[in-house]
């Protein structure tokens, strides 16, 4: 235990790379996400085919390589030199919104179908129909999904230190190197994603409950602290999200 105190300041400095990537490489996914997702619900082929040309590309690419390309590949053909960190965002980014841009995209078409043509009727146009009735309700069903991307994409920033990136893992090779401690090397590591992947749980635990609620879905056992420590109701349980 003091072996891991005297240490404590070098595996937060690790943590908070490992923090920064994982919420730009969030940010960047969500964003994504939504907009090829949304793309692969509309009608026109051509924009349903540019949604599938990402999806079927990144989702079909290893983060590992990707995160390659993006620090060694991508100068030699560009001759420009991405930060290593941008580099490892905009990689896990890449590959995690092609498959939340599949939940977004099962999520809306799961709204039922008689809301819609209701919007239709009431006159609405696509952008009003899609922030006021399909959006929010897709929103709640969508998040249960979105917080497993964003721990798989905590978890995947786990190989950018061999881009050379000094993150959480960067640290606890130093620190094996260093003292030859193994195993109390990698357990102040392991520690440490753990915690960085309960808050994250934890706050997207917090944004479905806050969804559920602007729908009038109050899940059982109430919406305090308790609540949230349990297993997440998902609206619509027994239909789910089909892909």
């Amino acid at each position: 235990m003091q072996f891991l105190i005297e240490r404590f300041p070098l595996y937060l400095d690790g943590a908070w790379v490992t923090v920064q990537i994982t919420l730009g490489g969030s940010a960047l996914a969500f964003v994504l996400a939504m907009a090829f997702g949304i793309l692969g619900t509309i009608k026109h082929w051509l924009p349903r085919a540019v949604a599938t040309v990402y999806v079927e590309v990144f989702r079909g690419i290893a983060a590992m390589v990707l995160i390659f390309w993006m620090a060694y590949v991508l100068p030699d053909l560009t001759g420009y030199r991405l930060d290593r960190t941008f580099a490892a965002i905009l990689a896990v980014g890449l590959n995690v919104g092609a498959y939340g841009a599949e939940v977004v995209r099962a999520a809306i078409n799961a709204v039922p179908k008689t809301q819609v043509e209701a919007t239709v009727a009431l006159n609405l146009s696509w952008f009003q129909r899609m922030r006021l009735v399909v959006l929010p309700q897709a929103w709640a069903q969508m998040l249960p999904t979105f917080g497993n991307l964003v721990i798989e994409l905590m978890k995947a920033t786990a190989v950018v230190y061999l881009i050379g990136v000094v993150d959480l893992t960067a640290i606890a090779r130093q620190v094996r190197d260093a003292t030859g401690e193994t195993v109390i090397a990698y357990m102040g590591a392991l520690l440490i994603y753990f915690l960085i992947a309960q808050v994250l749980i934890f706050g997207m635990r917090l944004l479905e409950r806050r969804a559920n609620r602007k729908l009038g879905r109050t899940p059982p056992g109430g919406t305090g602290l308790g609540a949230l420590l349990r297993h997440p109701v998902v609206p619509g349980a027994g239909g789910g999200v089909s892909g």
